[in-house]
């Protein structure tokens, strides 16, 4: 019912549209262009969401096509708005309502050809890339009695001791993508089509528009972030690369790029998994959270209900009651499903759920923090307008849970109960080490995804040299190399989710700097006086509040309007993150004296 009442209202909002169009457009006539944009896209979006929950919480080949069909109605309706918001182009509005109608046009994440037919290909392409990545095993030997997912693949990188068996699981893992790659080289070429009839240059150029600043100024804006923190990642890649040669000899050179597969992470994105190896005696950080969570016989609600807490304690309300009865916290037996966390406005209203496989260890303590930030900031700014409901820009929304697990200090564990007492400030180097191996280590990652997208969009990467010219950017900004040779029929990019998954990337290296910038703003509002590392903002009403404000503000305002409410600045700055890990930065240097620094 919904789904044809969709279709009967955007034939009727089409055809108005193309009669409007014959007389010179007014200011009246864009206002109710938006209005009705905005309650057009909010029904299609409830069907797509509901639809894509489904295929995501249980993978067949039924909930792919539904998931699928859904998909292409809201692309195909949004596509058709944001050209047709183009009309208004010329004219002087108030505003608001010129806002409005720029986020329209730039709303999309794929913009779907014109053409039906390409269209419906698009989507269909979309769901099946998702679908192969989300069902993809590994079965050593070719034995179907022995297969092995990512969640299983992943814990013998991250645990592994013998070399020769985490490269298998490396391996293993990225031939899953080998499929993926025709269909993604079709879907760029679709996507782009889109991307033009648009207006862009290429999806990429498309993507990088969304940020109150034009394409080029964005990939300068970021080039710029990165070296800002680039010594402080070139110190701790020095430090990890000399202490597994320690532990693996030769296979580790003491002036190149460190082995992908030998950094606890099946993508090198993080190392937190290398800390109890990496970690000096005197640094210790006095106490292993994921231990303490299993001794406690934390399961994975009572995981969620932390992080709950410590929004509660900043003065939010309570999750509601669907949140409990409607999320996923755990793999199913019985099905296939998209372990992948992440966090649902379903109805963009009160319907907020997350989706997780939790595992009960520290990282997923971290992550259901992380995905808890964005359920609560689609609900802070559900009453915007449809088009508003939406972060100040895409980093915001998965900075905003991570700047809350800063927050998870030593001191929160005491005071919430998971440790009997603090360690003392002689503990720190530790503490920072663990968290540095994950936050600093995923910096260049984080920005390298999408600037190898944004050369395959814009044509200078090839389908031939997809993965050569992969290697070469992780070589370049990250150090690392492959477990022996890869040629162009892997599709490692593709083994990365959010590759097909149609996911822009550069957003988490965006958030990775701004959560340390509001950390440091909340904690200021805060009246800490600690070491930046050491400041906690839980409890601290007055810092909920500023948080609040901003988080209810969605997309209504540009990005500066947004950060400056709980920062002060108006423009991004890593020197938060510079001045949380200074101490580990001298600590760094003072190891890696008279030993190699960078690599060849």
């Amino acid at each position: 019912m919904l789904s044809r009442f969709c279709f009967a209202s955007l034939l009727a909002f089409s055809l108005s549209a193309q009669t409007a169009a014959k007389k010179p457009p007014t200011v009246a006539e864009a206002k109710r262009f938006i209005d009705s944009a905005n309650d057009r896209l909010l029904e299609l979006i409830l069907d797509f969401s509901l639809a894509d929950w489904s295929r995501a919480t249980n993978i067949t080949d039924d909930t792919e096509r539904m998931a699928a069909k859904a998909n292409d109605r809201l692309m195909s309706a949004n596509a058709q708005m944001a050209k047709e918001a183009a009309r208004f182009d010329t004219l002087k509005l108030p505003p608001d309502l010129a806002r409005q109608l720029r986020v329209l046009k730039l709303s999309l994440v794929v913009a779907p050809p014109g053409n039906k037919a390409e269209s419906s290909e698009l989507a269909r392409i979309l769901a099946e890339m998702e679908g192969i990545y989300g069902k993809g095993k590994y079965c050593p030997n070719e034995n179907k009695d022995n297969c092995k997912d990512l969640g299983d693949l992943s814990r013998i990188v991250a645990r592994g001791d013998n070399p020769k068996e985490i490269e298998e699981a490396w391996r293993g893992w990225h031939e899953i993508s080998k499929p993926i790659k025709p269909l993604f080289a079709r879907y760029v070429q679709l996507s782009n089509k889109g991307a033009r009839e648009l207006g862009f240059k290429d999806t990429g150029a498309m993507w990088r528009s969304k940020y109150d600043m034009s394409p080029d100024a964005y990939a300068k804006e970021v080039d710029r972030l990165w070296e800002q923190v680039k010594p402080l990642y070139m110190s701790l890649h020095a430090y990890v690369r000399n202490k597994l040669r320690g532990k693996y000899g030769d296979l580790v050179p003491a002036e190149g790029p460190i082995p992908a597969h030998l950094l606890g992470n099946m993508w090198a994105q993080e190392w937190g998994a290398l800390y109890p190896m990496l970690a000096p005696k005197d640094a210790d950080p006095g106490y292993d959270l994921t231990r303490i969570l299993k001794d406690r016989n934390v399961d994975a609600k009572q995981m969620v209900k932390y992080g709950e807490g410590f929004f509660s304690s900043l003065g939010f309300a309570p999750l509601p009651a669907t949140f409990w009865t409607r999320s996923q916290f755990l793999k199913p037996r019985d099905r296939e499903v998209v372990c992948h966390a992440s966090a649902w406005h379903v109805d963009y209203n009160e319907d907020i759920r997350i989706k997780m496989c939790i595992d009960i260890n520290d990282e997923d303590f971290t992550t259901v923090h992380h995905e808890l930030g964005h359920n609560y900031y689609q609900r802070a700014y559900r009453n915007q307008p449809f088009l508003y409901r939406d972060s100040a820009n895409d980093g915001f929304h998965e900075a905003i849970g991570d700047t809350i697990a800063l927050s998870v200090t030593p001191e929160y564990l005491t005071k919430v109960g998971l440790l009997d007492k603090a360690p003392d400030s002689s503990k720190d180097i530790g503490i920072l080490l663990k968290r540095a191996l994950d936050k600093i280590a995923f910096l260049p990652f984080g920005l390298l995804v999408d600037k190898w997208r944004w050369q395959v969009f814009n044509a200078h990467i090839t389908p031939d040299k997809y993965n050569e010219s992969w290697w070469k950017l992780r070589r370049e900004y990250q150090g690392i190399a492959p477990p022996g040779i890869r040629d162009e029929v892997q599709f490692d990019a593709g083994a990365k989710y959010h590759v097909p998954g149609n996911t822009p990337y550069s957003r988490y290296f965006l958030a990775a700097i701004l959560q340390f910038q509001m950390h440091r703003g909340l904690s200021q509002v805060a009246g800490c006086k600690d070491p930046l590392h050491r400041c906690s903002i839980y409890a601290n009403k007055e810092a909920g509040a500023k948080l609040e404000s901003m988080l209810a503000m969605g997309l209504s305002r540009p990005w500066p309007d947004a950060l400056e409410v709980v920062t002060g600045q108006r423009q991004m700055d890593a020197t938060a993150m510079m001045d949380y890990f200074a101490p580990l930065k001298k600590w760094l240097d003072e190891q890696n004296r008279g030993k190699a620094v960078g690599w060849k």
